[in-house]
C-alpha cells in the first residue's frame, strides 16, 4: 500500500468536482468560506475548472470533462492534496475518462471525499494500491463553527491525528439552507453504538434470537462488559456506489483481498439512497461476489433512510447482520460514517485496530 505525503504548512490544496460542484447555494457560500479559512491558515488553493460549474447530469460537467479534471489535478505536482467539492449521483459515468494507469504512476496524493466519491476513493485503493480518505467534502468546511470531525479531517491530512473516536451526538435533519449556508450540524440525537460480536453478545433486541441460534448464548447474557478489539485493513465506502461497481471492469476486489489476505479486511459501509431492502440486497450481492472473504470485522454507518425504520418486519440491524452471522466477526453499527453527520475520516487502505467497550469506540490507523 502506498501512502501520500502529508499536507505541510503553507502547502497547496487542490479542489475537483468529479461529482457535484459548488455552483449553487448553500454549497457555493460554504466553499468560499472554507477557502477563506484555509487561506487564513496559510494554505495555497488550486480550484479545478469544474468547481463552480453546473453543466452535467448528476455531476458538475460532462463525464469526459470531469474525468479529465480528476486525472489532471491528481497528477499535477502544483497541489499537495485534493478535496472533492461534493457528492452527487453519476460520478460512475466519469470513470471511463479517468486515466487510472497515469494516476497509478504518479506520486500518490491524498484525496478526501465521500458518498459518490466512493467511485474514486475505493478505486484509488483497489486499482492503484494508494490510500485515500473517506470523509467530508469541501463545502462542509465552511460551517461556523467547525465541528470537531472537520478538524479531525484536516489533522489527518496533515499527519497529526490517525486515531479517531466516535462523537457524542449526530444530526437527523440539517438546518443548512440557502439563507443559512454556514449553519453548523444540528446535533439533536445521542450517539448509541449497536454491536454484534462473534460469541453472540449484542445490544440489539432484534438480533438476540438469531444470535442464540448461531451461538447458543441465552438472551440477556449480552452485555459487552469489557473492551472488544479487532484489526485489519480498512476498505469500503457508500454501498450505493459499491454495488454499482461490482462486476464491472473496475471491480478488482478479489485481487485486492487476496493480496492482503494475511492482514484481513475491515469493511466500513454506509448507505445513502438504499432503503432497508436495498441494503439487504447490497449485502447479499457483495457477499456472493466474494468481497467479504478474509473479513475481520464490519463498521456500519447510520443508514440515511433506515434509522428507526422497519420494512417487512426487519430493521436496519437485521438488514445488515443476517448476511454476516456466519463470518463470526464483530459488527459495529450506527457509527459516525457517512450521510448522517458528523462523520469521522477514515483512511481507506490503512491498517486499523478497532476497539469498543459498547459505549465508545476508536479506530487507530497505521500507514503500513
Amino acid at each position: 500500500m502506498r501512502y501520500p505525503a502529508f499536507l505541510q504548512e503553507k502547502g497547496t490544496i487542490g479542489f475537483v468536482a468529479p461529482s457535484f460542484g459548488c455552483a449553487t447555494e448553500p454549497y457555493k457560500s460554504g466553499f468560499l468560506n472554507a477557502q477563506k479559512r484555509w487561506q487564513e491558515q496559510g494554505f495555497g488553493l488550486q480550484p479545478g475548472p469544474n468547481c463552480y460549474v453546473e453543466e452535467g447530469v448528476g455531476i458538475s460537467n460532462t463525464p469526459k470533462k470531469c474525468g479529465e479534471e480528476l486525472t489532471d489535478y491528481y497528477c499535477d505536482k502544483n497541489s499537495d492534496c485534493l478535496i472533492s467539492c461534493g457528492g452527487g449521483e453519476l460520478m460512475c459515468e466519469t470513470l471511463d475518462y479517468v486515466d487510472f494507469e497515469q494516476i497509478g504512476r504518479a506520486d500518490p496524493k491524498w484525496y478526501l471525499g465521500y458518498s459518490d466519491n466512493t467511485n474514486f476513493t475505493f478505486l484509488l485503493t483497489t486499482l492503484c494500491d494508494v490510500a485515500s480518505v473517506y470523509g467530508p467534502c469541501a463545502a462542509a468546511f465552511g460551517m461556523e463553527p467547525l465541528h470537531p470531525s472537520l478538524n479531525d479531517a484536516m489533522l489527518l491530512l496533515r499527519g497529526k491525528k490517525l486515531t479517531m473516536h466516535g462523537y457524542d451526538k449526530w444530526e437527523r435533519e440539517s438546518l443548512k439552507d440557502e439563507a443559512h449556508p454556514y449553519e453548523p450540524y444540528h446535533l439533536t440525537e445521542t450517539s448509541v453504538i449497536k454491536y454484534y460480536l462473534p460469541d453472540g453478545r449484542t445490544n440489539v433486541d432484534s438480533l438476540r434470537g438469531i444470535a442464540e441460534k448461531y451461538t447458543g448464548r441465552k438472551a440477556g447474557e449480552n452485555e459487552l462488559g469489557e473492551e472488544a478489539a479487532f484489526s485489519g485493513r480498512l476498505l469500503g465506502g457508500c454501498m450505493d456506489c459499491l454495488v454499482n461497481l461490482l462486476g464491472t471492469k473496475y471491480d478488482r476486489v478479489t485481487e485486492f483481498t487476496e493480496k492482503y489476505r494475511e492482514d484481513g479486511i475491515i469493511w466500513f459501509l454506509e448507505a445513502c439512497d438504499l432503503n432497508l431492502m436495498g441494503i439487504r440486497r447490497a449485502m447479499w450481492q457483495m457477499e456472493h461476489a466474494g468481497w467479504f472473504k478474509y473479513c475481520k470485522g464490519f463498521l456500519i454507518g447510520r443508514p440515511r433512510l433506515g434509522m428507526g425504520v422497519e420494512e417487512f418486519g426487519i430493521d436496519s440491524y437485521q438488514a445488515v447482520c443476517e448476511m454476516l452471522y456466519h463470518y463470526q466477526v464483530p459488527v459495529l453499527m450506527d457509527l459516525d460514517i457517512g450521510h448522517l453527520p458528523p462523520a469521522m475520516p477514515l483512511v481507506c487502505g490503512s491498517m486499523a485496530k478497532v476497539a469498543t467497550d459498547g459505549r465508545t469506540y476508536r479506530v487507530e490507523m497505521e500507514l503500513k
